[in-house]
């Protein structure tokens, strides 16, 4: 049976099979990282709704600007669901949904992370987050009040976050990280 090589990583050749095994292994990596990065690196409490602000989203972007779509797509709702889950379960649901959407802006089709679509990504991002919970906060609440409150919890979340992805992902650019380990 013969082996057919897809992509050169590094100084070797990359099978199919080795791709797969490799964007698998990176989305649990990035999953995990967001979850801690959510539930408890950077968390702060705020408001009565249990809500938070957190720089998880950061790595949200940033597995979406590194791995294909559907494995960004699954680390986005592992991570940011199993840190709910750990800190404010009757959110999670809907942080799975919404975690998903704020990584379809943007792009991993790149040779670096911080792009200008990936930085108008963020804005995006801020845009979904905040309606997403906004819609989800009326459905736990039943008030239109909360369209306030989830409004500017996003931005300060999202505007942290956006800058956090652009420093960290400047560095990455700087070490070449993904023309070394994801092309």
């Amino acid at each position: 049976m013969r082996t057919q090589t897809v992509a050169k990583v590094g100084n070797r050749k990359e099978t199919a099979k080795d791709s797969n095994v490799r964007y698998l292994a990176m989305t649990g990596i990035m999953a995990a990282l967001i979850t801690v990065m959510t539930a408890y690196i950077c968390h702060v409490p705020v408001g009565v709704n249990g809500g938070y602000i957190h720089f998880g989203d950061s790595l949200i972007y940033l597995a979406a600007t590194l791995l294909p779509t559907p494995y960004a797509l699954a680390a986005a709702a592992i991570g940011g669901g199993m840190a709910d889950l750990l800190t404010a379960p009757m959110w999670a649901p809907a942080t799975i949904i919404i975690k998903m959407l704020i990584t379809i802006p943007f792009t991993n089709k790149s040779t670096k992370i911080v792009t200008t679509r990936n930085v108008i990504a963020t804005v995006i991002a801020y845009f979904i987050s905040g309606f997403g919970y906004f819609l989800a906060g009326y459905l736990l609440t039943g008030t239109w009040s909360v369209l306030l409150v989830s409004m500017s919890q996003s931005l300060i979340q999202s505007s942290g976050s956006a800058v956090f992805f652009v420093i960290l992902g400047r560095a990455l650019d700087k070490a070449q990280v993904k023309n070394k380990f994801f092309k």
